[in-house]
């Protein structure tokens, strides 16, 4: 059996509670006052079971004007409305309040319910109701008259919202937890509950989730006042949190899945109108209250086109790619429109005409989070980051990028980065023909790439020249070396061909011109082996040397290493060195060398 949740909406005493209660048999009104003054001024939360043996959980709203910011706060998370309208006074004020609330946030599932009709005939206020609630895009809902004083229409209510519960969409329950808190309170020996409605997704008994930023545990959970272990959205669900003061959690909080949200402080977004109002973001104020979930907070707004705004928030909210929200004058009372978002990490505008840029950039933008069309935008982006904007991680493990160290790469702007690469390799060995190869670190900075892994992703995605090794990114031809190079080290060579392991002293080096980056240069290029520092031998002269000490025995001291090397300690102990390093040699346990048998035969250890 599955849970449903839907919430109330419509004016102020027009019975919307007085309907739950017959529906429930539970009082929606918990506060003395509300129940005094007849009058909900908080959100009431009941439930019932429906034909079928499905649960609805109804989100009661207060229908006064003074409490718009908490009839939003119900009804941001719930997926349909019952929206009520009193017979005997038809439309009314709030009643259209309410109505550009639901267009704003996008709902299109519900029931019109004309409630009291056995105080005046329901025709009116139904085809009032019907007429006004068709106009703003909620189509022809299926309505009723009823009367809970008298039963009357209750039975085809309770078949009515049981065909409206079958026909809501099944949420995802692998998708990442979004819990708007609507209550947060203290019970004696549990802690801190708080309460709200889960979309989508799966909370556990054990599970671990974010609130405001830190980790928090779950210690149990409650779900239409019975305890659970598991809970699937769409659900009202209690939760009982571990190791957190009440005073820290209240309405407008989330519990997340963690490091699946992105904290939000700017977006951008598409504006929509209500009361068949055409969008006009210039027309907004300057600040107004946004509403999502249950939370509301000032937003500073930038219109960038007609109909597409950023807006700069007070305080972060978990946001992503295609959430709609409520924008709203808190000054003048009433709702000015919905908002889609379209970016949650959008560029800076700095330069002028960049508003402009922006706004022809997302007038074609859509609210379905597209990996490819992401990373055209953003040229990189991290992986996780673009998991949380809301784009499927199996899209983005699917998607056609250049991928390295976590990042993501469009993969359109690879011919031209390595276009640029070679180009910034070619000067860097022009100025420098002695360090060949442009260090990777520098290769990143030059292309503007956020992680030096994606320089080489990006040369193995493409036919190139170029190729990564040592850190440094060079053309696979060997470099050419200067002419002065080239004859110092024909002489080193003559040298060595004379005393294999007698290394130019530093004298001889400082004769030849050898200094440290030129000898750096010359053992890169493999003409040369740095034994030590300044300590230099042909190439192969680690192959030489163990062919030479496997005439020696099966163990030998340094001294008889050297003078079978014909050379001195300075050349003989890191020559030594270098080969028990390399696994060719090894001590023995009275300080004598031996050579590792493979290595003796030419092989690897």
């Amino acid at each position: 059996m599955r849970t449903h949740v839907v919430a109330t909406a419509g004016h102020v005493d027009h019975g919307k509670s007085t309907l739950v209660r017959a529906l429930t048999g539970m009082e929606p009104d918990r506060w003395a006052e509300e129940r005094r003054r007849g009058m909900t001024l908080d959100l009431g939360f009941v439930w019932t079971r429906l034909p079928g043996g499905d649960s609805l959980a109804f989100v009661d709203v207060p229908g006064h004007e003074r409490f718009v910011a908490t009839m939003l706060a119900g009804v941001g998370p719930v997926p349909a409305v019952v929206f009520v309208v009193a017979a005997d006074e038809g439309w009314m004020p709030q009643s259209a309040e309410h109505l550009d609330a639901l267009q704003a946030l996008g709902v299109r599932h519900g029931l019109l319910v004309v409630t009291r009709s056995d105080l005046a005939d329901p025709a009116p206020a139904r085809a009032e109701a019907g007429e006004r609630l068709a106009a703003a895009g909620l189509g022809s809902l299926p309505a009723l008259a009823v009367s809970a004083a008298t039963g009357a229409g209750m039975d085809e209510l309770r078949a009515a919202l049981a065909r409206l519960a079958d026909g809501l969409a099944d949420p995802d329950p692998a998708a990442p937890v979004r819990l708007w808190v609507d209550r947060a309170f203290t019970v004696r020996g549990a802690g801190t509950i708080v309460t709200g409605t889960l979309p989508a997704g799966t909370l556990t008994g054990d599970d671990e989730l974010e609130l405001a930023g830190r980790r928090v545990r779950v210690r149990g959970l409650e779900s239409l006042g019975e305890p659970v272990a598991r809970v699937d959205g769409v659900a009202r669900v209690a939760v009982n949190l571990r190791g957190v003061g009440v005073e820290s959690v209240g309405r407008g909080d989330a519990l997340l899945t963690p490091g699946a949200w992105l904290a939000v402080t700017e977006l951008d977004g598409r504006l929509h109108g209500v009361r068949d109002e055409q969008a006009d973001a210039a027309a907004l104020p300057a600040e107004l209250t946004l509403h999502l979930g249950s939370a509301a907070t000032t937003a500073r707004v930038r219109p960038l086109g007609d109909d597409v705004l950023r807006l700069r928030l007070a305080r972060p909210l978990p946001m992503r790619i295609g959430d709609r929200a409520v924008l709203r004058d808190p000054g003048r009372r009433r709702v000015l429109g919905g908002f889609t978002v379209l970016d949650v990490r959008p560029p800076a505008l700095r330069r002028r005409g960049a508003a402009a840029r922006r706004a022809r950039e997302l007038a074609g933008a859509s609210a379905v989070p597209d990996a490819a069309a992401e990373l055209a935008r953003r040229s990189a982006v991290r992986e996780s980051e673009l998991v949380a904007m809301g784009v499927p991680a199996d899209a983005v493990a699917g998607a056609d990028a250049v991928r390295g160290g976590g990042w993501l790469l469009d993969p359109q702007r690879a011919p031209a980065l390595v276009e640029q690469l070679r180009a910034a390799v070619a000067d860097h060995d022009a100025a420098d023909p002695l360090d060949p190869g442009l260090p990777v670190e520098a290769a990143r900075r030059a292309l503007g790439l956020p992680h030096p892994a994606l320089v080489e992703a990006l040369l193995a995605r493409t036919r190139s020249r170029l190729v990564v090794g040592d850190g440094r990114v060079r053309t696979d031809a060997s470099p050419d070396l200067p002419g002065q190079l080239r004859a110092a080290l024909a002489a080193v060579r003559a040298d060595l061909d004379r005393a294999p392991f007698a290394a130019p002293d530093a004298a001889r080096l400082a004769e030849l011109g050898l200094g440290p980056r030129e000898l750096a240069s010359l053992v890169r290029a493999g003409e040369l082996v740095a034994v030590a520092d300044g300590v230099v031998l042909g190439a192969g002269a680690e192959d030489r040397a163990v062919a030479v000490l496997a005439g020696l025995g099966p163990v030998f001291t340094l001294s008889e290493a050297r003078q079978a090397l014909g050379t001195s300690r300075r050349v003989a102990v890191p020559l030594l060195e270098l080969l028990a390093r390399r696994g060719r040699t090894a001590r023995t346990e009275d300080g004598r060398h031996r050579l590792r048998r493979r290595a003796a035969l030419g092989g690897t250890p």
